[in-house]
């Protein structure tokens, strides 16, 4: 492979990852502030033409965010998966195509490399990822996909390579990327060896034989540029294959156990935008002092900010797991990527009944919500959608129900506290299907904690409200238990029916019970990073909300806590600070968004 662009160094930023987001947030700039030129009526200006702000990508030109993705060995900034998510939300936090375009789309890319690629594919990609370059990847073909996955590029084995013919209608960032990772066709056969994937750099293919197919319209995320390639006899030296020929299926289900947590944390960015947004419709329009009149309305932007909260856990112990288990992440993996995406689109539909009419303005105030309406189903589909991130939980059941909950071994308290140091990520470590989940494993001793009143700082009305959704769950916990077990004893082929994908739905959102009791536990006592976070009420309201969904016994919870949990709402919306499990401060303006 010829010599990428030389390497260039970042401009300078704060050291610590943490630091470099707080950076990156001020570099944008107040969003609310008329005249930021990255403010919202910018963003939403450009969206309104299909494209991103160039002043929002020359920022990031100048930040140098393509060195978040190359490893620290490599040169970049790449050291932890949890605080790269952390990084990203001041970019999703304004536009999801701006951040999915310029980067998130990258890593996509990238990561089978950092696995498997030669030294030399390693060096090339990461020489043009700081050099502020792109890497696009087109996926392969699968049959009753959507069509970011429904065509495919094949290669015929010729003696100095590869040919590469066909046709791949949806690419994001087709005609701007120099980098392409392609899944490439060899073998006809519906077989695991079915392709390869090859990197390839588009300056040295013949412009003959590479066409880039129009442009193609999305209803969300307009900004990024979807397009298509076509070959036709397109010579390919056969030192491009990454990793083992014919391996390009089993590398990316390794590769996507990074990708599985990252893209859901970068998510929450887009629904704590959309939940402030609706709370400032509350302020703008409340009467006698009141933002939100009704009963429904305040437990809808409740209900709102404890899915950015629970959504938060599981991603949280996703990222860290690859660090601290990685034969044993693949499950939370899992659940991060089918839930959070699931949960934050729900929770954007309940929240257009703060807004009524004003969900639909393009521009001005309230134009940023309907942006992430459009957007948050677009970035949640990903290239497989909602059933294909289902279908990666059900592996997971059988050895579910195998493990014996009295000798499973606990997770440490680590996995859940994002301020603690973690070791480096080996890649080679992580299990594609690991034997054990940590979060399944956890949950039955939490259960246990608040059956036996082992709730700091819970009032009584507290600790019995928690008592009664704690014995919900444990029955649950129990009742999911017997019904997998049930389902490993019919054979592989009862695997993909409806009643499987029930059970992996209901396996994820326990798997979310776990990562909020597993970060409260983790934050409760003395030298709490967090007052809020070590704060029975969240957790008791979270968990309800959980149950709900799992359609456990509806638990009577203490007015109190619920309102507690409003009053977090607004003050960090006047405060202006994330509502995420960070509680970052945002870039200050006279009037919050």
């Amino acid at each position: 492979m010829n010599q990428g662009p030389a390497s260039t160094a970042p401009a300078a930023t704060p050291p610590g990852a943490h630091a470099r987001a707080d950076d990156l947030e001020r570099r944008f700039g107040p969003m609310a502030d008329p005249a930021n030129p990255l403010g919202l009526e910018a963003v939403l200006a450009a969206d309104d033409h299909w494209e991103v702000l160039g002043e929002a990508e020359a920022l990031l030109d100048d930040f140098g965010l393509g060195a978040e993705f190359v490893p620290t060995r490599l040169g970049g900034r790449l050291d932890r998966l949890d605080t790269l998510g952390r990084t990203l939300r001041p970019v999703f936090r304004r536009d999801p195509s701006l951040g999915f375009g310029y980067g998130l789309a990258s890593f996509i890319a990238v990561a089978p490399i950092w696995f498997a690629g030669t030294e030399r594919q390693q060096r090339w990609a990461a020489d043009l990822l700081l050099s502020g370059g792109r890497i696009a990847v087109a996926r392969r073909g699968e049959p009753h996909a959507n069509d970011f996955v429904r065509d495919e590029i094949a290669a015929d084995l010729v003696p100095d390579g590869f040919l590469l013919n066909g046709t791949k209608t949806v690419v994001a960032n087709a005609d701007r990327a120099r980098g392409l990772v392609v899944f490439a066709r060899v073998d006809d056969r519906p077989t695991a060896r079915s392709h390869s994937l090859l990197l390839l750099d588009r300056e040295q293919l013949p412009a003959e034989c590479v066409e880039d197919l129009p442009r193609y319209p999305t209803v969300g995320m307009r900004g990024c540029h979807f397009g298509g390639l076509e070959m036709v006899d397109c010579p390919v030296p056969a030192d491009r294959v990454i990793g083992e020929h014919c391996g390009a299926l089993e590398l990316s289900l390794r590769s996507s156990l990074v990708i599985r947590g990252l893209v859901p944390a970068t998510l929450i960015a887009c629904g704590d935008t959309a939940l402030r947004t609706a709370v400032r419709y509350a302020f703008d329009n409340q009467r006698g002092g009141t933002p939100l009149r009704t009963p429904y309305t305040r437990a809808v932007v409740v209900g709102a900010f404890l899915d950015l909260l629970l959504s938060d856990c599981v991603t949280l112990v996703a990222a860290r797991a690859a660090h601290l288990l990685p034969d044993r992440m693949s499950a939370s993996a899992a659940a991060a990527a089918y839930l959070a995406p699931k949960v934050l689109t729900e929770s954007c539909d309940d929240l257009t009944v703060i807004l009524g009419d004003a969900q639909y303005h393009r521009y001005g105030a309230y134009g940023m919500f309907q942006k992430q309406l459009r957007d948050i189903p677009v970035m949640g589909l990903g290239h497989a959608g909602s059933a294909a991130r289902q279908a990666t939980i059900i592996p997971q059941l059988p050895l579910f129900a195998r493990a014996d909950p009295a000798g499973a071994k606990q997770p440490p308290a680590t996995l859940f506290r994002a301020s603690d140091p973690l070791p480096p990520l080996e890649l080679g470590e992580l299990e594609v299907l690991g034997e054990a989940d940590p979060l399944a494993a956890s949950l039955p001793g939490g259960i246990q904690d608040l059956l036996e009143d082992d709730a700091a700082g819970a009032d009584e009305t507290e600790r019995a409200a928690l008592r009664e959704v704690a014995g919900h769950f444990a029955k649950e916990l129990a009742d999911l238990r017997k019904a997998c077990a049930a389902l490993a004893g019919r054979g592989h082929d009862t695997l993909s029916t409806p009643f499987s994908y029930a059970l992996a739905d209901r396996y994820a959102l326990l798997c979310a019970a776990a990562a909020c009791l597993g970060v409260w536990r983790a934050q409760s006592g003395a030298g709490a990073d967090d007052p809020f976070l070590a704060d029975p009420a969240w957790l008791l309201c979270a968990l309800a909300r959980i149950g709900g969904r799992l359609g456990l016994p509806a638990a009577k919870l203490p007015a109190a806590s619920s309102q507690r949990l409003l009053e977090e709402v607004y003050a960090r919306f006047t405060g202006e600070r994330s509502y995420d499990l960070y509680n970052s401060a945002l870039a200050s303006s006279s009037r919050p968004l």
